[in-house]
């Protein structure tokens, strides 16, 4: 599995913190950024890193701002993507289950370290179900290829 992840200037210290968690877990990723000190805007780092998700180049992306709310939208704009907004460890799952989301945003202004860790482990370890789920993303996909 390769996982790319990124963030605004608001996430930067809980993208660090989800680095670490795909080095423990030894999973292939790459953090292309900001680490800047000032204000930037969301939509710079969201979409550069859905593209490369769409893409086929990485299987699945994590993305950190404020809320969490700004990349989610910025992510979705992306065809292919199918970005989940989580901040709880049911969500994070159901997502992966039912919705076979290929991406999630977290917001660093709502949750913690700890939670968010929780949330991307369960997130990265859990299979999309299928079955009746499958018909459901396969809706989404046609309306999105018209």
């Amino acid at each position: 599995m390769k996982v790319i992840i990124a963030s605004d200037h608001g996430g930067i210290e809980l993208r660090k913190e989800i680095g670490e968690l795909l080095n423990e877990m030894n999973i292939e990723f790459e953090d292309i950024g900001c680490d800047c000190e000032g204000s930037v805007d969301y939509p710079d780092y969201g979409i550069p890193a859905a593209e490369r998700v769409a893409s086929g180049e990485f299987d699945k992306g994590i993305l950190i701002c404020g809320t969490g709310i700004g990349m989610s939208i910025a992510a979705n704009k992306v065809k292919g993507i199918r970005a989940a907004l989580v901040h709880d460890i049911f969500s994070a799952k159901a997502t992966r289950e039912h919705n076979d989301s290929n991406m999630i945003t977290m917001g660093a202004r709502v949750i913690g370290p700890g939670l968010a860790r929780e949330i991307a482990k369960t997130w990265l370890e859990t299979d999309f179900q299928g079955g009746r789920h499958a018909n459901r993303i396969g809706k989404v996909s046609e309306y999105e290829s018209k």
